[in-house]
């Protein structure tokens, strides 16, 4: 068993920059303090999600953007605490044009490793962000980890697909999910999130924000298998921090391993013998 502990920062977000940056410090020390090798934040968390949280055209200085992610970056290396932080990065030829939704990706040792930005965007993201190209895994603490953002991971199997087809073992799902009446989302959200999981045997982290009137999904942690690890409760700013096993990642379904399939399905009820011998040339 390879054991890891990793944590959600299911935290507030608003359209203050000074707010949000001191949330991620407080929870930083807070992962750090509950034995966290690997935290996430949610999606745009430093800025502010730029539908209905703060406004498409709120003015952010790339200077003091950057500067931020440095010392984020830095109280990782401190802390020996990797993380996926949500953001934005502007544009490299037009730092005034919509910025990409971004995920920063931190290694344990403080080295911002890259950044992955959000490639299919809803009507609403469209109007205030510019989608980005592809999907890259990562090594944080000895494990291939693989990020999608929101939309592209509940809605489109093939992104976190191509994640564990690099090599991903854990996928984590940074998520802005509130300020819009939609409970009636939530076990559908749920639902995905759990898909995104067991139809890859993979691990599969999910963190939203907290905000006090909506919230239409939680913050879920979700073994290979598919059954729930753990879970936050909604409108509540909470650390959810947990123990996985790597090793229950075997990217059985994935692969379509007929013994490793047959684990995942069946369990101990099925025996390898009622399979094996009937399916053999």
């Amino acid at each position: 068993m390879r054991k890891l502990k990793i944590a959600l920062a299911q935290c507030r977000q608003t359209a203050d920059f000074d707010d949000n940056a001191a949330a991620v410090f407080e929870f930083l020390d807070k992962a750090a303090a509950a034995d966290a090798r690997i935290v996430c934040f949610p999606e745009t968390q430093t800025v502010g999600y730029r539908v209905d949280i703060a406004t498409p055209d709120a003015p952010v200085e790339p200077a003091r953007l950057d500067d931020l992610h440095q010392r984020v970056a830095q109280r990782c290396g401190e802390l020996q605490l990797a993380c996926i932080l949500g953001t934005e990065i502007p544009l490299a030829d037009n730092p005034q044009g919509k910025p990409y939704n971004s995920a920063l990706v931190i290694s344990e040792q403080g080295d911002i490793l890259g950044a992955h930005h959000k490639a299919i965007l809803t009507p609403l993201d469209a109007v205030a962000y510019s989608p980005g190209q592809g999907y890259q895994t990562y090594d944080l603490c000895g494990v291939k980890v693989g990020v999608v953002i929101c939309f592209e991971g509940f809605r489109f199997a093939d992104t976190t697909r191509e994640c564990v087809r690099q090599g991903a073992l854990l996928v984590f799902h940074p998520q802005n999910n509130t300020t819009r009446p939609n409970d009636w989302k939530i076990p559908i959200h749920h639902a995905m999130i759990t898909t995104r999981a067991a139809e890859n045997t993979v691990w599969f982290a999910s963190c939203n924000l907290c905000h006090p009137l909506h919230q239409n999904c939680a913050s879920m942690v979700v073994a290979p298998d598919g059954r729930l690890h753990a879970q936050t409760d909604l409108k509540r700013e909470q650390l959810l921090a947990t123990e996985i096993d790597i090793d229950l990642a075997t990217r059985a379904m994935f692969n379509f391993d007929t013994d490793g399939c047959a684990t995942v399905l069946f369990a101990d009820t099925v025996a390898r013998e009622e399979y094996a011998r009937k399916n053999s040339p």
